[in-house]
């Protein structure tokens, strides 16, 4: 068959099986469940409707439940057994637990993990908020704002590839294609620098990657969260004398926190998850190893499941505080 036939019958099938879902459950509900007829009329259409929204949430739920709670449940119980030969597993405990903790690379992980929360959430809420507020001043800020935003459409291996021909190092004596080596020659360095070797300052060049990222969505955001402002308070403020950077600090940021606050937040739950720029700039070396790139190791390349799982446990504790919060403190700005 055709592919584009097949992808139409799968459309047709697909939105054909939601429809008839919908209808023939609130069709067997209505005229044989809780039929409204007899002597208990009200009664029938009352639990009828109490129990209609959950019927036509039960896709979702199902969904949810199969590629949500689902795996959750399975790593949670792989982390604590470990294979034996032959098939199977046991129940070892604590002890893929304890093994992770032992390990030299899951505290450099842990420890640049916690050097990325505090550097890329910042640094990109900061741009992000200096670019919202800048370009609304120029005639051209749409223009500007759209080059800003385009990197949100790259994906991040396609940004890795990107800044890999950034640091990029030719020999010594050649022409350099990479610009940081390029502009590092031209000031009067000794020579090419392979940037993404040199411990603990090059977690800060993969840093900048996420940034360049997320710094076009952080503007999006508090560009509409500045537009919001009342005019009335920024003009109440240059009648009473107030400077620019005083507008901007003391009368536009406080008004913006909670929309900040989520951004920071949305932020630092995509930094707990960073994988794809570490596995393609690096792949963990030159102690540039990160949780999830951790994970895979064990998961995929030492095949060590148990290790690879409660590795798996902790980044998902770690993400779901900030997880929780963010929706809660964004259910409490709609309200």
């Amino acid at each position: 068959m055709h592919p584009a036939i097949q992808g139409l019958l799968t459309i047709a099938f697909g939105v054909g099986g939601c429809v008839g879902y919908f209808y023939f459950s609130n069709l067997v509900l209505d005229r044989v469940i809780f039929p409204a007829r007899g002597a208990h009329i009200a009664r029938n259409i009352r639990r009828a409707n109490m129990i209609r929204p959950w019927l036509f949430l039960l896709p979702a739920l199902l969904a949810l439940g199969l590629y949500l709670a689902y795996p959750v449940v399975e790593t949670l119980r792989l982390s604590v057994t470990e294979r034996v030969p032959g098939g199977g597993s046991e129940f070892v405990g604590l002890a893929n637990y304890q093994q992770m903790l032992a390990e030299a690379k899951f505290w450099e992980a842990l420890q640049n993990n916690f050097l990325w929360l505090l550097v890329v959430p910042a640094a990109s809420t900061a741009f992000g908020l200096l670019a919202a507020q800048l370009t609304d001043r120029l005639v051209w800020g749409n223009i500007a704002k759209s080059l800003i935003f385009m990197p949100m459409a790259i994906s991040f291996v396609g940004a890795a590839v990107i800044w890999k021909l950034v640091y990029d190092a030719r020999p010594e004596g050649t022409d350099q294609i990479g610009v940081l080596n390029a502009l590092y020659i031209y000031f009067g360095g000794d020579g090419p620098m392979r940037w993404l070797t040199i411990p603990f300052w090059n977690s800060f060049f993969l840093m900048m990657v996420l940034i360049w990222i997320q710094t076009g969505f952080a503007m999006v955001i508090l560009s509409a969260a500045l537009r919001g402002i009342p005019e009335e308070t920024v003009e109440a403020a240059i009648v009473d004398g107030a400077g620019p950077f005083q507008i901007f600090f003391k009368i536009k940021v406080p008004q913006i926190m909670d929309t900040i606050v989520v951004v920071w937040t949305t932020i630092t739950i995509v930094v707990l998850k960073v994988f794809d720029i570490v596995f393609a700039m690096t792949n963990g070396q030159w102690e540039t190893q990160v949780l999830a790139n951790y994970m895979y190791d064990k998961l995929f390349r030492a095949n060590d499941w148990g290790v690879g799982s409660a590795s798996a446990m902790v980044i998902m504790l770690l993400v779901l505080p900030i997880l929780v919060w963010n929706v809660y403190n964004a259910r409490r700005e709609m309200r």
